[in-house]
């Protein structure tokens, strides 16, 4: 394999990699980082008792965030040395006799806890809290991390949630109480109970929808290929994962290896050089801004470039702006038109017949009988439709119900609706007249007649 082809699936490899597996790098964020990372620290070093909700859209960086404090705080021999993570998510951890199950676990004191008999959960708990008292001195610190903070309000009276907070309240034991969520209601979920004992201590993460500048700039930044000394520094933050001793933060485990890399820096200056160019050009510019319109969260970018940068190839080693603006223009499509330009000519017919309908009756309810008179009138004067029996075009009707572009207006479930027959119920449109438009232009080979129809209820 020639040198130049090696460098080029070594890169690709790379920035797959970064792209997918990189947990914390945090970029911006740096006040609420240091709010975080503080508390964690007053928690390690003072045996202080906090609680904290974290609170951002679904890929705003809430867990980056908690992971770039981690690793900050490994450096902290205190907090290394006296501080227990407990990782908890409600989608894995449905019930607090899980959860509880998990804590003893992640704390290691299965054998400590073994044939013991508890009263309630708080004194369970209590038990496990006790258990890391190191000779009568202090008890070590436990960092309690929450993911979907909020399904675990669903639990049952809430235990779970009233014995920690009880516990960072009351100085029993030094602990943290950090939950992450995407609601923002979720403070209104905790019982009256709970919510009293929380320090209502939180921190929103929301990307900044008016810096196009910067989220050009973090595009840049994520496909340059850096230079070798920034990799070896890398490497020596990933390194320092290892003393994280969480079987349940499986983070430090599957993050990349920077150290795998080293790159020829003629090959390097030519792909960054190559790049910035391309960026720079108007249509690569367009392209992006398109994007930042649909959705202005880091992860969404990265998502984006993976599967730009999965396209190369050896033939074409480089990203250009026609591969960034076609790969764009799928996020834009429109999930029905797609599905109307799939259908037969025959459904695409019923489905133009119900615009009409809609059209004349303001959006009026149809059932089978309706739309099959209307088509039949068009059947009659056309080439292509005529002499298509009613029972086949009985079974297109039910695909288009199957597929959800018209709607019965019952569920099916009262005790009236099961009595009508199937070509009498009423149905509603699922459709916009735009969606229906653009499928007919977009539709593959669709009969002239039919195009015309769909301009004019009039046959």
């Amino acid at each position: 394999m020639p040198e130049a082809v090696q460098e080029f699936v070594k890169a690709r490899r790379f920035l797959k990699e970064r792209l997918q597996r990189d947990y914390t790098t945090l970029r911006g964020y740096s006040e609420e980082r240091s709010n975080v990372r503080q508390l964690l620290q007053r928690t390690a070093e003072m045996g202080e008792s906090n609680s904290l909700l974290l609170i951002g859209p679904r890929g705003a960086g809430k867990t980056t965030l908690i992971n770039a404090v981690l690793t900050d705080l490994l450096d902290n021999k205190s907090f290394v040395d006296n501080t227990l993570i407990v990782h908890l998510d409600g989608n894995l951890h449905t019930d607090d006799r899980l959860a509880l199950k998990s804590i003893t676990v992640q704390m290691q004191l299965e054998n400590a806890a073994d044939g013991k008999v508890f009263g309630s959960f708080a004194e369970n708990l209590a038990f496990l809290l006790q258990c890391l008292k190191s000779g009568g001195k202090r008890a070590k610190s436990v960092v309690f991390l929450l993911e979907e903070f909020d399904l675990f309000c669903t639990h049952h009276n809430q235990t779970l949630l009233y014995n920690l907070f009880d516990v960072s309240q009351s100085a029993q034991a030094p602990i943290c109480v950090l939950g992450v969520t995407c609601r923002l209601d979720v403070i209104e979920l905790l019982e009256k109970r709970v919510k009293s004992r929380f320090s209502h201590r939180q921190v929103f993460l929301f990307p900044n929808s008016d810096q196009f500048e910067k989220y050009a700039d973090l595009c840049l930044e994520l496909l340059t290929l850096p230079s070798n000394s920034l990799l070896k520094s890398a490497a020596e933050r990933v390194n320092s994962l290892q003393m994280l001793r969480s079987e349940a933060l499986s983070f430090g485990r599957r993050h990349m290896d920077p150290t795998a890399y080293t790159f020829d820096s003629r090959f390097r200056d030519g792909w960054n050089k190559q790049l910035a160019k391309m960026l720079a050009t108007q249509a690569a510019q367009r392209t992006l801004q398109t994007l930042y319109d649909f959705d202005i969260s880091e992860a969404f970018l990265k998502n984006f470039l993976f599967r730009l940068v999965a396209q190369l190839r050896e033939e074409s080693p480089h990203i250009t702006a026609d591969q960034m603006a076609s790969l764009a223009a799928q996020y834009e499509s429109d999930d029905k038109v797609e599905l109307l330009c799939g259908l037969s000519v025959l459904e695409l017919c019923l489905i133009i017949a119900v615009k009409h309908h809609s059209e004349i009756y303001d959006r009026d309810p149809f059932n089978f009988e309706i739309i099959f008179a209307r088509f039949s009138k068009f059947a009659k004067v056309s080439t292509t439709m005529q002499g298509v029996e009613r029972s086949i075009v009985l079974k297109a009707f039910e695909h288009l119900r199957i597929g959800e572009l018209i709607l019965p207006l019952s569920s099916g479930t009262s005790s009236g609706s099961g009595k009508v027959q199937k070509e009498f119920e009423m149905h509603k449109m699922a459709l916009t007249y735009g969606q229906i438009q653009q499928a007919v232009q977009r539709y593959q080979a669709l009969p002239t007649e039919v195009a015309q129809w769909s301009q004019s209820s009039l046959i």
